[in-house]
């Protein structure tokens, strides 16, 4: 995916981009591209209309309307050159906006027959040490996807139209931003440093909990969430941490990544959870339980679950009659007794998986322990 920038810049400058990054050869700026180094066009054909445009920090900031009608515009050229690329349309920064929905509905209403996706974004920290809410965040993640969906789906209803928007929740992460925030306050802006070191979160084991629970969520909507992009990927909020000139090591939140990365692969099931509840201050009553399943080409099923509860076992029963797996192939947990455990440079193996006994299958049903705060893959062959 390549963004545009659709703050201070407009149409022209986005089919200059798109020319420079795709037409083969014997253009001013495919020319330009090839003398940089680049012969082989780039075949960009994701492109998202902007950047959080619904956000008063961004330079070019706009109101629903103002980015609806540019956005149409540019979408519009863009598919003159290209029919074939597809196209996100920005939604807003979180559910927390106060534009949330309008924004969306206004957005629609100007590109709802020129786009392909309306885009999510959503980051998640512990507030006020509320720490059962944020072990709960993909309660609102799962409310914010189906939000937007209502509300595309009414727009498309409103146009009496056939089609279908799909997700991009193209940036999602934990974020500790009053980290960030307190050191932007402290910054000195007279100080320009090069590469300086930014946004670096070290992730504890609750954290990973958090995390895998939000893939959980992206999966349990891959009917309309059809792309996703974990922000960011190395360092800068990342589940890979380096050092200039010396090691790389794995976060916490590396693990469930990497699982779903690998496994979470084929088809969705529609997984229905039955499961005690506990209250949270932010969003009331939450599963303890949270839980999705994968059906693998192969016919292998691979389960993905969160214990949320903080101190207590919870048993696990899965009804797979129907599914033909008949044994299972591993159950690892993500678990610890301190839940503020880290990986670090000095220590950079001190969390990871680990295998659990006592999962077993039988006459069709899985049955499993799964350890207090806990992210959990069970696979099954």
């Amino acid at each position: 995916m390549m963004a545009i920038n659709l703050g201070t810049r407009g149409v022209a400058e986005a089919l200059e981009l798109q020319e420079y990054a795709n037409h083969p050869s014997g253009t001013t700026l495919s020319d330009q591209r090839i003398a940089h180094g680049d012969k082989t066009p780039f075949g960009i054909n994701l492109w998202c209309l902007g950047n959080e445009m619904d956000g008063p920090w961004q330079t070019g900031h706009k109101t629903a309307e103002e980015y609806g009608r540019i956005a149409a515009e540019t979408a519009r050229a863009m598919r003159q050159i290209d029919a074939g690329v597809e196209l996100v349309a920005c939604g807003s920064s979180s559910q927390a906006m106060p534009t949330f929905a309008e924004w969306e509905s206004t957005v629609l209403q100007e590109t709802y027959d020129l786009v392909d996706y309306i885009s999510l974004h959503a980051y998640y920290q512990p507030t006020d040490g509320d720490l059962d809410s944020f072990i709960a965040s993909a309660v609102d993640m799962e409310s914010f996807i189906e939000n937007v969906v209502a509300t595309a789906d009414h727009v498309g209803a409103r146009l009496k139209s056939k089609k279908k928007i799909n997700l991009s929740f193209d940036e999602w992460n934990v974020w500790y931003t009053a980290d960030w925030e307190e050191q932007t306050r402290n910054a000195d802006p007279a100080d320009w440093p090069e590469a300086p070191r930014l946004l670096e979160d070290n992730y504890s084991v609750m954290d990973a909990v958090v995390f895998g629970s939000l893939l959980i969520a992206l999966l349990r909507h891959a009917d309309r969430v059809t792309v996703a992009c974990l922000a960011q990927l190395v360092n800068v909020i990342a589940p890979i941490m380096t050092e200039p000139g010396g090691p790389a090591w794995r976060q916490t939140t590396f693990f469930p990544f990497a699982q779903a990365s690998r496994h979470g692969r084929g088809q969705v099931l529609d997984v229905r959870v039955d499961s005690p509840k506990h209250e949270t201050k932010q969003y009331g009553e939450a599963d303890l339980l949270h839980a999705t399943a994968v059906r693998g080409e192969d016919g292998s099923v691979t389960v993905f679950a969160v214990n949320r509860s903080r101190t207590e076992s919870l048993p696990l029963h899965v009804g797979l009659n129907g599914l033909d797996v008949t044994s299972v192939v591993e159950h690892s947990a993500l678990a610890d007794a301190d839940p503020d455990a880290r990986n670090t440079l000095a220590d950079p193996a001190r969390v990871a998986p680990h295998g659990v006994d006592g999962t077993a299958l039988q006459d069709g049903t899985l049955t499993a322990v799964l350890e207090p705060l806990s992210w959990n893959m069970i696979r099954l062959a």
